[in-house]
């Protein structure tokens, strides 16, 4: 096997090595410095003239003196059932002071793409314990859905508190939790690891933990390491798999600082133009497959770049997935836990995991009923920071008082609140009954008589609520010279939304 001295230029993670012979994309490359310290690579790019090579350790220390040897093999990761209840880092070695992994076997982890005519229509309610995303945005086995988020807001408390409580209800296969962190600080990573051992979540877990201070190159593979684990237990052991990653956008980030060490062309805001593509190699990995027991479910994270939703790594992101839960900073000021904000927030393969047997035969027309009457009720607050209460007819104070208790006691839950699919649908009754029976529209007479009881509450208006009125007052009158972007409604079904 041939060492080359050859190494013209060293830029950033980058050592580019010229006069090799043919070498694949993708290769593994052992470096050798002068004090004979050994740095692994990976190949990046290779054409006649030159091989560009990403180091994973950094290039501090390599000079055109170092060597550099090419192994004609492309990175494998060691998978076997031993890793569940382990914390590795980015390259999947042990963090946890355990022994190495002994290997079942050896998986490439690029992963291969899945045969669209293999995949099989995803069908199976995923229970979240979350009451936002499991009646108004339902998680079903094999989707991928992300969460759209913004800096300083919960999402790693609600990625754990997803690890904790997620669970496919009715099946016996067994549900295996695979989570990656990629650019965390180390204090992150520590509150990450105590949150899964105190709680036991480490068990049925397999847990990847990329730092801040790792290199960059790292970051790129470690949300692939994740995937190739989760495809180990869901197709070879016959596991449901749900795939957390947090934070695309530190992924991204590193995908547009290689692209810059690489003087590549950047496209919108100095991403690469290839970005789209590179994204889709990881949610496409999500899915069902026709005669396999298994699947795999992804829950991304991605924190939008100024809460902007039309950021590109959050409108790539929405293009690829099958919708997005998006948490809100205004929610969060207001002290309310999960966040999330339902309007914007959109599950596209809802209705395929809700219903009769599945969940309970109301769940599709009380998710349909508490947004239309939420998103009523929102736009009123701004009605009222200008007219005042008093100048609003009866059924308006009612919408009003609704979209508040909606926020306090359906939104808000403990950070270990598991709340199951009945409970939650229960507790919308509840909410629904503050209207009368002819305002919700958007039930059927029959499910009315069988779930609706009256809870009428005659008390002002919360001086809270009025001050949010007013901010949504004002964010409206500036919204009216930006551009919006359209989306889906959450009551429609696929078929019109035709997407």
């Amino acid at each position: 096997m041939k060492e080359y001295k050859t190494i013209t230029r060293i830029e950033g993670p980058l050592v580019f090595v010229a006069k090799t012979e043919p070498i694949g994309y993708g290769e593994i490359a052992k470096i050798r410095l002068p004090n004979g310290e050994i740095k692994n690579g990976q190949v990046l790019d290779t054409s006649d003239d030159i091989v560009v090579v990403q180091v994973f350790e950094g290039t501090r220390g390599i000079d055109k003196n170092a060597t550099i040897k090419f192994l004609g093999d492309t990175i494998k990761l060691a998978v076997s059932e031993d890793m569940l209840g382990r914390i590795l880092d980015g390259k999947g070695e042990p963090l946890d002071n355990g022994p190495s992994i002994i290997p079942e076997k050896k998986m490439e982890i690029i992963g291969a793409a899945i045969n669209p005519y293999a995949r099989d229509s995803p069908g199976d309610f995923i229970q979240t314990g979350i009451s936002t995303i499991d009646a108004m945005n339902t998680l079903v086995r094999g989707q991928k859905l992300p969460i759209f988020s913004g800096s300083g807001l919960p999402h790693n408390e609600i990625a754990l508190q997803i690890a904790r409580q997620a669970k496919v209800l009715g099946m016996k296969e067994k549900f295996v939790v695979v989570f990656a962190a990629m650019g965390i600080t180390n204090e992150e990573a520590q509150h990450f690891i105590r949150d899964f051992e105190q709680t036991g979540a480490i068990e049925r877990s397999v847990v990847f933990l990329n730092l801040a201070d790792d290199p960059a190159v790292e970051r790129l593979i470690t949300p692939r390491m994740a995937l190739t684990t989760a495809e180990y237990f869901a197709y070879d052991k016959d596991m449901h798999v749900l795939v957390i990653l947090t934070d695309l956008t530190n992924y991204c980030e590193s995908l547009r600082e290689i692209g810059s060490a690489r003087e590549e062309i950047p496209g919108r805001r100095g991403y690469p133009g290839y970005m789209y593509t590179d994204l889709a190699t990881i949610y496409e990995r999500a899915g069902i497959i026709k005669g396999r027991k298994g699947s795999i479910t992804q829950f991304p994270i991605l924190t939008m770049v100024g809460d902007d939703i039309t950021h590109p790594i959050a409108d790539l992101t929405g293009y690829i997935t099958e919708g997005q839960i998006v948490l809100s900073r205004e929610l969060h000021t207001k002290g309310f836990y999960p966040p999330v904000d339902v309007l914007p927030s959109l599950s596209r393969l809802m209705n395929l995991g809700i219903g009769k047997q599945k969940t309970r035969e109301d769940h599709k027309q009380v998710s349909d009923q508490c947004y239309a009457g939420y998103a009523e009720g929102r736009d009123l607050r701004g009605l009222v920071a200008i007219v005042g209460e008093d100048a609003l007819s009866d059924k308006d104070k009612r919408l009003l008082k609704f979209a508040e208790a909606f926020e306090k006691e359906f939104v808000t839950q403990g950070k270990h609140e598991d709340r199951d699919i009945s409970r939650t649908l229960d507790l919308a009754w509840e909410l629904l009954g503050m209207l009368h029976k002819e305002d919700l529209t958007r039930i059927s007479p029959e499910l009315k008589n069988k779930y609706y009881k009256a809870r009428w509450l005659d008390a002002p208006l919360s001086e809270e609520s009025k001050e949010a009125g007013k901010k949504e007052a004002v964010g409206k009158e500036e919204s009216r010279t930006k551009v919006s972007v359209r989306k889906p409604l959450q009551g429609m079904d696929e078929e019109d939304t035709k997407e």
